[in-house]
């Protein structure tokens, strides 16, 4: 292994955004799956989160890229988990910290919207369709099992950065900005 392999792969990663993110959400989101992702991780880089939440945050929505499908499929009636698709692609890269808070993103919308007066009215119409296709709110039993899990607190803040990360035009840091934090969480 080479020292420039961590660094090869964020560019590959980098370049699967800059290939497929730049198109807009198919489902009805406002801003590109590029323009979601920066947008959140300048959220969680303001908030100071640590290093693996702003990754996270940045690619919480990866599985939409590389499944054929992308978000279409909530429209054609299924949830096709993007965020274990997602998880699990990155999983032999980045660790826990990364990508237990990627696979958790919807859970913890279903969490927010059970446990948080008003967090249901703030999603998106997007994000409430998906929401039906996810479970819905979560149950008393589901909302205890997902605190009892780790990175749980860690997937609820991700959640909300993912609901304020859709504005049209805002300037933030381009993917290049990260290249160094993500070399840097790269398990070679």
């Amino acid at each position: 292994m080479t020292s420039r392999q961590p660094l090869e792969i964020i560019l590959q990663v980098e370049t699967l955004y800059a290939q497929r993110g730049a198109a807009p959400y198919e489902g009805g989101e406002s801003v590109s799956q590029l323009a979601h992702g920066l947008q959140a991780a300048a959220c969680a880089a303001r908030a100071g989160a640590a290093p693996g939440l702003v990754a996270a945050a940045l690619l919480h929505d990866i599985g939409h890229l590389i499944d054929p499908k992308g978000e279409r499929a909530a429209l054609e009636g299924y949830d096709a988990r993007h965020e274990d698709g997602g998880a699990d692609h990155l999983a032999p890269w980045f660790g826990d910290a990364v990508t237990v808070p990627i696979r958790l993103h919807v859970a913890a919308k279903r969490y927010l919207c059970a446990t948080k007066a008003g967090y249901f009215e703030r999603l998106s119409p997007a994000s409430v369709r998906s929401l039906g296709l996810q479970g819905g709110p979560m149950s008393n039993d589901e909302v205890a099992a997902f605190e009892a899990g780790p990175f749980w607190k860690d997937a609820v803040r991700l959640r909300v950065w993912d609901e304020e990360a859709k504005v049209v035009g805002l300037e933030v840091p381009a993917f290049a900005h990260y290249r160094d934090l993500l070399t840097a969480l790269v398990r070679v």
